[in-house]
């Protein structure tokens, strides 16, 4: 099994669950969008530039979907911190995903792509 897939297997429940499920989300928000892995991270990418990226926070183990620019949406769900590039959405594993509030969020990104 190569590194991208293994990322996503080796996560215990309920948060590989939830990694896959957004897996599938992101790949059917737009099939231009490359999934692979780059910089050690499982990432999106659309015209050779990160789109997104999927990680879990070491704490509380709670997945997160980090906005490739991110920085330059004002959303209320996204998180920034001290972060200059991304943004980062929070999403619980044990809650339905909520897949229309990610897409207006990917719809906002993919103009910063145009």
């Amino acid at each position: 099994m190569k590194s991208l897939e293994a990322y996503y297997y080796e996560k215990e429940e309920p948060v590989k669950s939830c990694l896959l499920a957004l897996k599938a989300i992101i790949q059917n928000y737009n099939l231009s969008l490359e999934h692979k892995w780059y910089y050690k991270l499982p990432c999106f990418m659309y015209k050779k530039q990160i789109f997104c990226y999927l990680w879990v926070e070491k704490k509380t183990q709670t997945p997160y979907i980090a906005i490739g620019k991110g920085a330059h949406i004002q959303h209320p769900d996204l998180i920034k911190g001290n972060r200059t590039f991304t943004a980062i959405l929070m999403i619980s594993p044990d809650q339905d995903i909520p897949k229309q509030k990610i897409y207006n969020i990917f719809d906002i990104a993919m103009e910063l792509y145009l």
